[in-house]
């Protein structure tokens, strides 16, 4: 297996930039246009189980969007062969002092383009 191609990383990685702009800006069609829109899309957050796409866009039509600006540290993207990519990254808000965000994503090559098709974030108080 191919271990991040130079020209697949830079997919990736523009799709994950997109993605943060989006997330800051609460940009919801890009959002929702990054996720896979599939009922086994898994999105589990600091404070919710989401299953499937439509959870995911209730999710984040109800979410403020106020204080979702924030600070990333330790990103690692990596990609598996033409149509896989894992990114992971630290994350850090002045909305929460003292905590660590942890944001991990599976990325797919879709026809559409690339999507994620499972999230994790999760916040613990910074070590």
């Amino acid at each position: 297996m191919d271990v991040n191609l130079p020209d697949v990383l830079a997919e990736v990685e523009a799709a994950f930039a997109r993605y943060e702009r989006a997330l800051v800006s609460n940009d919801l069609p890009v959002l929702d246009e990054l996720f896979w829109a599939d009922g086994r899309t898994v999105r589990y957050g600091v404070a919710e189980v989401l299953h499937g796409i439509e959870a995911i866009r209730a999710f984040r039509g109800a979410r403020p969007p106020q204080g979702l600006a924030r600070v990333l540290a330790h990103t690692v993207i990596t990609s598996f062969g033409r149509d896989f990519a894992t990114a992971s990254t630290l994350f850090t808000r002045e909305s929460a002092p003292g905590m660590l965000g942890r944001q991990q994503q599976s990325w797919a090559r879709m026809p559409q383009g690339w999507r994620i098709v499972a999230a994790h974030v999760s916040v613990i108080p910074a070590p």
